[in-house]
């Protein structure tokens, strides 16, 4: 398996913007509900709902809008969601074919790791 490269903006006022709360608002644009998206993702409603209000309070318009009721109820992604997921993909799409050559030379000389070798793991370490 190769490496990969995994992409987080940092905002200067510390609003983070990464996978996670990317591939939320992906799945809830299919699922079109915040449970749905969450479950989707292993996580909680709460953990999900709570991700969506950082997401929404970060910028200057709503990401998703969420209606009430169980007949017409759910949530949706915003046109301005739809285009920061769509800008957060092409970053990354970017990011990852600028690095490929870099990602694998690192791969190349890295030494597998033996399962259950824990003590030598520095990834744990950041």
């Amino acid at each position: 398996m190769s490496p990969r490269l995994s992409l987080r903006i940092d905002f200067p006022d510390g609003v983070r913007l990464g996978p996670g709360k990317v591939a939320l608002l992906e799945a809830i644009g299919r699922t079109r509900s915040i449970s749905a998206a969450g479950r989707s993702l292993g996580m909680s409603y709460r953990r999900a709902w709570l991700l969506v209000d950082a997401v929404n309070r970060a910028f200057e318009e709503p990401v998703v809008v969420t209606r009430p009721g169980r007949r017409d109820g759910g949530a949706e992604l915003t046109a301005l969601g739809a285009r920061l997921v769509a800008l957060y993909r092409t970053v990354e799409r970017r990011a990852a074919e600028a690095s490929a050559g870099a990602l694998a030379e690192l791969a190349a000389a890295r030494v597998p790791m033996a399962a259950g070798d824990a003590e030598t793991d520095v990834s744990r370490a950041g």
